[in-house]
């Protein structure tokens, strides 16, 4: 299955539970626990439609994973969507040059509403038969 969505998050139960949200929704989706994995998984060839990414995490924080995806020339195309409990979410996704953010704790509609303004090109599963 296509990867639609990279989830960037070292919470794992918030990783779990986004991604499981988003795959029962359809999406086919990669997760990452901190920035320099999932730029392993970017330099590797995983194009997603869009991506989640937490600002505060171990190895990599979100503002590191920005300045070296932005530093490429393929990867800085991939719409970035912050995921944060900071109170000044908006302003930090602002200096990031991020297309949108998400205040955490995580409307389920909002999230199906964000992903699906990036991944509207992402084709879902058949359902089961």
């Amino acid at each position: 299955m296509e990867t639609c969505v990279l989830v960037v998050e070292d919470d794992p139960e918030l990783l779990e539970a986004l991604s499981g949200a988003l795959e029962s929704e359809g999406y086919g989706v990669g997760r990452a626990r901190h920035g320099l994995d999932a730029l392993g998984q970017l330099r590797a060839g995983k194009r997603p439609c869009v991506i989640l990414l937490d600002l505060m995490m171990p190895i990599m924080n979100g503002w590191q994973f920005r300045h070296e995806q932005r530093q490429d020339s393929e990867l800085c195309k991939i719409p970035v969507v912050v995921v944060s409990a900071k109170t000044d979410s908006a302003q930090h996704a602002a200096w990031l040059e991020a297309d949108a953010y998400i205040e955490k704790p995580i409307s389920l509609q909002t999230l199906l509403e964000t992903v699906h303004r990036y991944c509207g090109g992402c084709e879902p599963p058949p359902p089961p038969a």
